[in-house]
């Protein structure tokens, strides 16, 4: 209905739009001011940014401007990330979506300036070289080609410059999801220098440090998105992204929560260490953590379920909230870099150890595997510990969601889906990694873990029709959980993915790809080559799986006498790599596996030789499962069908057997009139 109310006149019986505060407009710059103000009180009462030293003086310039553009990077490129993680999955194409895309380039352009800057007083701190020295241009040039620390800064550097171009280019959600993965690469870099580049636990150190990472830039990214887009306009668009964005805060707030906890544990030998200067600030980023928390929980408790009305008061209160919020959280950044800089109670120098174990693989060499130690030995990794937790709480939340509006969902998927996350959590960071980076048998115990059983299970717990069932679609064109797995699975790139024959010739073809080209070491020497060969082999054994057995919506199967040659085929090829394994003499990646020093169990090339026999017997059981459910199906199939063709039979008085003897009857007359 057209409002007839004259122009510049509300229509009758709206309420008046509350005008939009001075503070909530201030509130973005506030939060950049208050980081600083935290910075500098942090920095001066714990000393981190002191003078060691008259002749170790780069100046105080470098000392204090060094953590001052750490802090606008860290705030440039959270703002980045938020505004198109809001412009990918918050809010539908238009001029809101416009406006994100437009903050979030010239944020990647801030950050590109401020990491620049912390590049060149970076250098200057740990050469303790004044930026006015004479030989400062040279060194620092040597810095960034030679030094990994600068490799890896000079790398943020051109990521952020690229964002900075692509996010002002680029429209759409497709394009602001994909502009995402650079600072998401950009953080993941970010999270091996530091304190994580020199702690005991460098693995568990660089996994929690990139979760902590990724969930404060969200975090605070988000609510500077929503910040954006209150400013310019609060409507029904607003309304929804603030109710959207509002679980993802409670995932960030869990990471951030979380991953402290971690880097606490691995820098911190008891309580009595939260007295030394580090400690209290520790305390301090933990308390306006949770004050973040808080503020949270009533954005959620008192007002996302009250926007839809419009009220005055009740968006008053948002904007009184989300301004408290961004200072809160610009404070907590600037503590964070101020805890960053100061020494822990463990020293980051990682402990002299001369064994060959320890020197290739950064631990101690573990016992000799038993059959209690398979279950007793663990090597925490965060990223994946805290996704396979997150996954079962997420598909249980679902499977509650139906249970609530009356729908059922059969419990053994739901039982499937826990038992595959859980043996995933053990490969991932039990025995498998644990004895997968010293013999090569363990190592094929985690691949044929995660090639082949994990997803078995997942798939047999039909996740994406699990979604697509509790998470109900969008109306307004944004895009939520549910609309981008759809717009995936029906992609030109998922739909030849998920081909029986490409995914069949990825699934054995990749085993060949990975352990005979340098891949393999890369997975055994890199942390991030090793998440690499974990999310690589689940994938591709979840889309062979799916392409035989699945339920979920995917690609024209083929039939079952098909999809049975297609495993037997990809079963006499795990033989046949199991065999090439068993009887061979050269040893893979001799320089990690034939120097690892043990004193117990096999000889290199002897593990090597059972972790064939490991490939070749082990990997053929859920081969054999595989097919058993094929041949189930196939039953099942044949039976649904003989049920439908007897109720047609029914209904129908039996047409198609009728005319199928009256054609033979035809044909017998014309036989016989032949004949005569």
């Amino acid at each position: 209905m057209t409002s007839t109310a004259p122009a510049g006149q509300r229509p009758r019986g709206t309420a008046p739009a509350p005008a939009r505060p001075w503070w909530i407009i201030a509130a973005g710059p506030g939060a950049v001011v208050a980081a600083i103000l935290a910075l500098l009180l942090a920095g001066s009462w714990s000393g981190a940014f002191e003078a060691l030293g008259t002749f170790s003086d780069p100046g105080a310039v470098a000392r204090w401007g060094s953590p001052l553009a750490t802090v606008l990077a860290e705030l440039g490129v959270a703002v980045t990330l938020g505004s198109l993680f809001a412009a990918a999955c918050l809010v539908p194409p238009g001029r809101a979506q416009a406006r994100l895309l437009d903050v979030a380039g010239w944020a990647a352009a801030v950050w590109a300036v401020a990491a620049v800057v912390e590049l060149v007083l970076q250098y200057a701190v740990v050469s303790a070289l004044s930026p006015t020295a004479g030989n400062f241009g040279q060194g620092l040039t040597q810095f960034v080609t030679d030094v990994e620390l600068g490799r890896i800064s000079l790398g943020i550097i051109a990521l952020a410059a690229v964002t900075s171009g692509v996010a002002l280019a680029v429209r759409g959600p497709v394009g602001a999801l994909c502009t995402a993965l650079l600072p998401v690469a950009a953080l993941t870099l970010q999270s091996t220098t530091g304190h994580a580049a020199g702690a005991a636990d460098h693995f568990l150190a660089i996994g929690a440090m990139w979760l902590h990472l990724m969930g404060a830039a969200l975090w605070l990214g988000g609510l500077a998105a929503l910040a954006v887009l209150v400013v310019g306009r609060f409507d029904d668009v607003t309304t929804a992204a603030v109710a959207r964005y509002s679980p993802v805060a409670a995932w960030c707030l869990v990471a951030v929560g979380v991953s402290g906890v971690a880097n606490a544990w691995i820098r911190m030998e008891g309580f009595d260490d939260l007295a030394t200067s580090y400690g209290v600030l520790l305390v301090v980023k933990i308390v306006l953590t949770a004050a973040l928390g808080v503020l949270g929980w009533a954005h959620r408790t008192w007002i996302v379920g009250r926007l839809a009305r419009g009220a005055s008061a009740v968006r008053r209160l948002f904007w009184q909230l989300l301004a408290v919020e961004l200072l809160v959280i610009g404070a907590v950044s600037g503590v964070a870099v101020a805890l960053g800089s100061t020494a822990p109670p463990v020293p980051d120098e990682v402990p002299t150890d001369a064994s060959p174990a320890y020197q290739l693989t950064g631990y101690a060499l573990p016992p000799e595997p038993t059959a209690t130690r398979w279950l007793t030995e663990w090597a925490v990794e965060p990223i994946l510990a805290f996704a396979c937790v997150a996954g079962i709480v997420v598909y249980l939340r679902w499977v509650v969601r139906l249970r609530r509006r009356g729908d059922r969902w059969p419990l053994g998927r739901t039982l499937t889906w826990c038992a595959g996350m859980l043996v995933l959590i053990w490969t991932t960071n039990g025995a498998p990694t644990v004895y997968g980076h010293v013999i090569f048998s363990g190592h094929m115990v985690q691949h044929m873990t995660l090639a082949m059983l994990v997803p078995l299970l997942l798939v047999l717990a039909a996740p994406v029709t699990l979604l697509l069932r509790a998470v109900p679609a969008r109306k307004d064109g944004s895009r939520g959980p549910r609309e981008w797995v759809l717009a995936l699975v029906h992609s030109r790139v998922g739909t030849f993915l998920a081909q029986p024959v490409v995914a069949a010739v990825l699934f054995a073809g990749g085993m060949i790809a990975f352990y005979f080209t340098p891949l393999f070491e890369l997975a055994l020497t890199n942390h991030l080559g090793h998440l690499w060969m974990i999310v690589h082999f689940t994938i591709v054994g979840y889309l062979f799986a799916n392409a035989l057995v699945g339920i979920d919506p995917g690609p024209q199967r083929p039939g079952y006498p098909m999809r049975l040659v297609l495993l037997f085929a990809t079963m006499v090829f795990h033989a046949f790599f199991g065999v090439v394994l068993t009887t061979g003499t050269s040893l893979l990646v001799a320089d990690w596996y034939g120097n690892m020093g043990r004193d117990w169990g096999l000889s290199a090339i002897a593990d090597q030789q059972r972790g064939g026999g490991i490939a070749w017997g082990i990997g053929e059981l859920p081969t054999l499962a595989l097919a058993i459910i094929v041949a189930v199906q196939w039953t099942r199939s044949d039976e649904r069908e003989a049920r439908r063709r007897d109720r047609q039979a029914e209904r129908d008085g039996d047409a198609e057997l009728t005319a199928y003897n009256d054609m033979l009857a035809r044909m017998a007359d014309q036989d016989e009139t032949a004949g005569r």
